[in-house]
């Protein structure tokens, strides 16, 4: 049996941290796991300057109300849907997910949590697992699942590999020239024409 695993942001909606970069005016939010392998490293960096400039949940959730899934995402997945099952793993946070996934016809979504004061400042985060995304994936894979997997950063290149199929898509010039086996693609079209050529 085949199962379908998607990151989030880049594939589906755009990247969460970019928007607020741009709403909050300040360019370091653009750092992204594009950017930055280290992911323990790239949250201390993004709470660091949260409390720099004394911005909380409420800020970030309220520009998370206004993004809207890439265009041609929502078709796409509804189609991938219609054939396969699929989970969408993600190192986004609960806090974060819940309303975009709304948006996406709730999909089912693996992803992690924020700790939050009661002044609603973010101070940390837990991870739902150590390298959720791969672990996830040999998870399924010992339940009897095929998986085909797909992302477009540097933390979905171990469950890409891990699969069955692993596909880029709209990734970096980087990460397309490091891992040039891996399929790349950039319009949702070719996309769900690869993962369904994987389908058994």
């Amino acid at each position: 049996m085949d199962i379908v695993c998607l990151d989030l942001e880049g594939v589906l909606v755009p990247e969460i941290w970019i928007a607020f970069s741009e709403a909050t005016g300040i360019p370091e939010f653009r750092r992204t796991t594009r950017d930055e392998p280290d992911y323990d490293k790239l949250m201390h960096f993004r709470i660091d300057l949260l409390n720099q400039h004394g911005l909380g949940l409420k800020q970030i959730q309220d520009v998370i109300g206004g993004i809207r899934p890439l265009v041609g995402a929502e078709e796409f997945l509804e189609r991938l849907r219609e054939r396969t099952q699929v989970l969408i793993l993600s190192d986004t946070f609960d806090q974060f997910g819940r309303p975009l996934m709304k948006k996406l016809n709730w999909p089912t979504l693996f992803c992690n949590s924020l700790q939050v004061s009661p002044e609603g400042m973010i101070t940390g985060y837990t991870m739902r697992c150590p390298q959720s995304k791969l672990t996830t994936v040999k998870a399924l894979q010992s339940c009897g699942f095929n998986t085909i997997a797909a992302g477009d950063s540097y933390n979905d290149l171990g469950m890409i590999k891990a699969s069955k199929a692993g596909f880029l898509f709209r990734s970096t010039a980087q990460i397309k020239a490091d891992n040039p086996t891996i399929p790349a693609f950039d319009t949702y079209d070719d996309f769900l024409d690869a993962i369904l050529k994987n389908l058994d």
